[in-house]
């Protein structure tokens, strides 16, 4: 029953992340709101990190896997806004949330196997994916870029999922707290400061409140998916994974995206095999 609240809850927190994060890139750029984002991350992050102290894990190859884990995350959260910006969260999320996909390939590269039904699960998502990109679009959104926007998400996945494999690597010898400290670190010292320097760190009235529920949102998740995989790691897999689904509903009840038919088919097809995936993984 925790696996089922807190995956969730994982599932809702990342949904509203990503519908918060759609309308914040429209009126500010990418760089900017990633760097807010992950400014409030670490603020809320940063005290229980260091009530524990410094791991002593902390060290050698983990401090490399450290820095993958942070500079992969914050870069698949910008190619990801970037996709927002010019494509519908029902296009977009499906095929960001392919990160897991992508990290049982990196897996399989590095010397693990994978299983045929596996690879299978591959090729439908991938199918998945060119089919939402191809597909007409019935009631297009200003400024929309639909193959720009999946080829972007794209390409967020495959960052994403070499930062979920780092991350991976260290969830069992650090805590909490400091496993969702990379992206937040990587964000402060990659992004805020250099754009605080040079005066190019962005805000206005109209995204404040979304950069605030996304920061806020971010960490909520992973660590309600943290303790949610320390239950049933198959259960909390299978319900976060469908924060794509449940942020499309929000962005068709709320903003009206629509999506087409073809365009429906390829996301369901997405999400079908991140399910699968999640549940042969686990």
């Amino acid at each position: 029953m925790i696996a089922v609240v807190l995956g969730l809850t994982t599932a809702l927190a990342w949904s509203i992340s990503t519908v918060s994060s759609s309308r914040s890139v429209k009126v500010l750029d990418q760089y900017s709101v990633v760097a807010w984002a992950m400014l409030i991350g670490l603020v809320l992050t940063l005290p229980f990190a260091l009530g524990g102290g410094v791991p002593a894990a902390l060290s050698g190859m983990n401090l490399l896997w450290f820095a993958l884990a942070g500079l992969g995350n914050m870069g698949g959260l910008l190619l990801v806004y970037a996709a927002l910006k010019v494509g519908k969260v029902g296009l977009v999320a499906p095929v960001a949330a392919t990160e897991g996909a992508v990290a049982a390939v990196v897996s399989s590269v590095l010397g693990e196997s994978l299983a045929p039904l596996v690879v299978l699960g591959l090729a439908v998502i991938v199918v998945g994916v060119v089919v939402s990109s191809v597909a007409p679009d019935p009631a297009p959104i200003e400024h929309e870029r639909p193959v720009r926007a999946v080829l972007l998400a794209t390409c967020s996945a495959v960052v994403f999922g070499l930062a979920l494999y780092s991350i991976g690597r260290l969830s069992g010898e650090l805590p909490v707290a400091w496993a969702s400290l990379p992206p937040r670190l990587a964000g402060v010292v990659v992004l805020v400061i250099p754009l605080a320097i040079t005066g190019r760190l962005r805000m206005n009235r109209a995204a404040a409140p979304y950069v605030v529920t996304t920061g806020i949102m971010e960490v909520v998740g992973f660590t309600s998916f943290a303790f949610a995989a320390r239950d049933s790691v198959a259960i909390a897999s299978v319900l976060a994974s469908q924060f794509a689904t449940i942020a499309a509903v929000i962005a068709y009840v709320v903003y009206r995206e629509r999506l087409g038919r073809l365009q429906i088919l390829g996301v369901a097809l997405v999400v079908g095999g991140v399910t699968a995936l999640a549940l042969l993984s686990a």
